[in-house]
């Protein structure tokens, strides 16, 4: 995204927080493309999705717009937050689904999507939002590193953009954020 998209992008936000229906409007168009991207990254990760990429993008953005009283600080934190909101989705649909079927064909994902190291075996979907919701409680910009990376399908250097750090910050936030996931899902 160029810089003036970006500026323009925080800019609608702005307006739209302080209640300008219209900002709202122009904004989706301005980034349509980059929530469907992040639907895109995070279905391929879901070897059971029964969710288009548009319809989760469609899904995630009535969320937003409900959530219209949360105060958005600037564009980094909007893509977090619909980064959050298709995280939801993607569970609220997973609880459904198991809860149809008792228990049986549980959604698999892995956190080695993007390393380079040997495969790690794939979690359940709900032990995953689980984890990342105490994470959340114990280093926030850990759970929005992983949020970004998992949820949202950002590299390196986009969520060092999105969150004003160094790329070595996130790539060691990163690592030590997948290490602690992957031993509260295995207690």
């Amino acid at each position: 995204m160029a810089a003036q998209d970006k500026v323009a992008v925080t800019q609608l936000l702005n307006r739209w927080q302080q209640g300008d229906e219209q900002a709202l409007d122009s904004l989706l168009p301005s980034i349509y493309s980059e929530l469907e991207r992040l639907a895109n990254a995070q279905l391929r990760r879901d070897y059971n999705a029964t969710i288009q990429p548009t319809e989760l993008v469609s899904e995630a953005y009535l969320r937003l717009v409900d959530a219209s009283q949360i105060d958005i600080a600037n564009r980094a934190h909007f893509y977090s937050i619909a980064a959050r909101m298709m995280r939801q989705v993607l569970v609220d649909r997973y609880r459904k689904r198991e809860a149809a079927k008792r228990g049986g064909g549980k959604t698999l994902l892995t956190l080695d999507q993007f390393a380079d190291a040997k495969p790690n075996p794939p979690i359940e979907l709900e032990r995953l939002d689980d984890a990342l919701t105490a994470l959340e409680a114990l280093d926030h910009r850990q759970a929005e590193i992983v949020n970004l990376r998992f949820f949202g399908g950002l590299k390196t250097t986009e969520i060092a953009d999105l969150l004003e750090v160094s790329d070595r910050t996130v790539k060691r936030e990163w690592a030590a954020a997948k290490l602690w996931l992957h031993r509260e899902i295995a207690a």
